[in-house]
């Protein structure tokens, strides 16, 4: 299955209840057609950069999340389906990081591990010294 992120902005309301009930219903709507949730992130209330209209209604505040998570493509074009419906969201994009877990994990990166300071120091000794 595919790996997503998704950015939505949704509508402010004075209750988070609202909020809390549109990350529910769309993690379970993942989840409920054999995806994994990974990570929801919450970034908070801003001031929108312009005026958007959404279901005949401005918004000039909205909230910001994101959620990351593997589906196969027909689940995500039925969550598209369910968020453009919902009157709480404002804008929403869903763009895909990746087709297996390779394609997003860097590897690591390969140390060179010197080992010619970790030799103590050769004694000195007199006879180093050379004669005068």
């Amino acid at each position: 299955m595919p790996f997503y992120k998704m950015l939505c902005i949704s509508a402010h309301f004075r209750e988070y209840r609202h909020i809390k009930d549109l990350v529910t219903m769309s993690a379970r709507h993942v989840m409920g057609q054999g995806g994994v949730v990974r990570n929801i992130e919450y970034w908070g209330t801003q001031t929108l950069p312009q005026v958007m209209r959404r279901h005949k209604k401005s918004q000039t505040i909205g909230v910001y999340w994101t959620m990351y998570f593997d589906t196969s493509p027909r689940t995500l074009s039925s969550l598209a389906f369910k968020l453009r419906q919902d009157p709480r969201v404002i804008r929403w994009t869903m763009l895909k990081q990746g087709e297996k877990i390779q394609d997003i994990v860097l590897p690591r990166e390969k140390t060179v591990l010197r080992m010619d300071y970790l030799k103590p120091p050769k004694e000195s000794s007199w006879s180093d010294i050379g004669s005068f």
